[in-house]
């Protein structure tokens, strides 16, 4: 074989070791593309019983209870349609966790409909304000902003 020719065939077999190497990526991922699971899709169609997921959705307003030991709580995550489901975690809570508000729950589908987290992540809206600033109405808060940077020049 003349060189041009091997060199066009090691070109063409990198090429395809690289394709099939992408596509075997891609089938073992295909079941972990979701970042999680809403509560429809886990009443359409649940995860195994144990299998670690996440489920995300809004903490139900009204539905935070916390347990008598003061650690475990107990509340319910809704996703865009009627779908709900309870979920339990024993910790320490964010502190953006609030009624009404985002949350990611890490943890496992229990053999009840019950879902155990062992993590919460709460989310935030655009209008997040630090607790720092929280009471300062709009009319304070350039005032608040010329003292802070007026040590500045």
């Amino acid at each position: 074989m003349k060189p041009k020719h091997q060199r066009m065939t090691l070109v063409v077999l990198a090429l395809v070791a690289i394709i099939a190497a992408g596509l075997i990526a891609a089938w073992a991922l295909r079941n972990q593309a979701n970042y999680f699971y809403l509560p429809e899709q886990i009443a359409a169609d649940p995860p195994a019983v144990g299998q670690p997921v996440r489920l995300g959705g809004m903490v139900r307003p009204g539905s935070i209870e916390t347990q008598a030991d003061g650690v475990s709580v107990r509340f319910v995550v809704t996703g865009n349609e009627n779908s709900a489901v309870p979920v339990t975690y024993s910790g320490i809570l964010p502190d953006l966790f609030v009624e009404g508000s985002g949350v990611v729950a890490e943890g496992s589908l229990g053999p009840d409909g019950t879902f155990a987290a062992t993590n919460l992540l709460a989310k935030h809206d655009e209008n997040y304000v630090p607790r720092e600033i929280e009471g300062l109405e709009g009319h304070q808060q350039p005032e608040a902003y010329a003292d802070s940077v007026a040590g500045l020049d």
